[in-house]
This record gives structure tokens, C-alpha cells and sequence, in this order.
């Protein structure tokens, strides 16, 4: 485990300052309690107000995942300290590929994918079999929330 420096504390906390702005909180609590893509449609089908929050959760975090990959926030701690970001990939990644064509731009959400593919590295180095277990939970928790048991 590497020496983490003030800077890239301080970095942290202010980033879960940011992610406790009203605005920000309102977006992730929809985003996680109503937002499942399967398809594009499911995302076209969305308000404006939903579309706002779609983009404000996923860019924050493809933001924060850049921060970390240029060392602004040291790897382990932050991996230590959340999975949403993790979540968040695993929400859209069903839609990620029909975005990066529809777009023409193969490095949309590029730095949240593979931060989260060394999320899961590094989880199954420390829990082996917590990946699965998470996406079990998720789910889960996606049937309550839509009615599919």
C-alpha cells in the first residue's frame, strides 16, 4: 500500500463534498433507484430532468475515475473508500458500446471502464468472489425495484 500524500486526501474529501451537493444527491438517488439501460430507447425515453441526472452521475464519476488515473487521488485509498463509481459503470456498460458508435467517439466513458475493471481486480485480489456477490446484490435490488422477481 503506497504513501498516500495531503493533496490526494484532501482531493477525496472534496470530491464527496461535491457528491453531497443537493443537486448532485437528487441526481444519484433517481439514477440509482429508477435507471436500469438495456437499450438506447430506454434512454431516450427519459425527461429532460432524468437525462440531466444521467449525465451529471456518469460524468462525475468518468471524471473522478481521470482524477484517479493521473494520480490526483491515490488508487487504493479511493478504492478503499467507494464503489459507487463501480455501479455506476455497471449500470451503463450495457449501453456503452451503442453510445460510443452513436456518437462516434469509442472513448466516451472510457475512464470509468477501465477504472472499473481495476476496481475489480483489486476487490477479487482482497475478496475473491465479492464481484459476483455485488452483482448478485444489484440484481436483486434491480427486480424489487422494478417488479421482475
Amino acid at each position: 500500500m503506497g504513501q498516500v500524500s495531503h493533496e490526494q486526501a484532501e482531493m477525496l474529501l472534496r470530491l464527496y463534498e461535491l457528491r453531497r451537493e443537493s443537486r448532485m444527491r437528487e441526481a444519484r438517488d433517481w439514477f440509482f433507484r429508477s435507471f436500469h439501460p438495456q437499450s438506447l430507447a430506454d434512454r431516450a425515453s427519459l425527461s429532460p430532468q432524468e437525462d440531466a441526472s444521467v449525465r451529471m452521475v456518469v460524468s462525475y464519476w468518468d471524471m473522478v475515475a481521470n482524477l484517479v488515473k493521473r494520480g490526483m487521488v491515490d488508487e487504493d485509498l479511493f478504492f478503499e473508500t467507494t464503489a459507487e463509481f463501480w455501479i455506476v459503470w455497471d449500470r451503463i456498460k450495457p449501453i456503452s458500446n451503442d453510445v460510443r458508435t452513436a456518437t462516434k467517439d469509442p472513448h466516451v466513458w472510457e475512464n470509468l471502464e477501465k477504472l472499473a475493471v481495476r476496481y475489480e481486480i483489486w476487490r477479487e485480489r482482497r475478496a475473491p468472489g465479492s464481484i459476483a456477490a455485488m452483482h448478485e446484490m444489484l440484481n436483486r435490488a434491480r427486480a424489487a425495484q422494478t417488479g421482475n422477481s
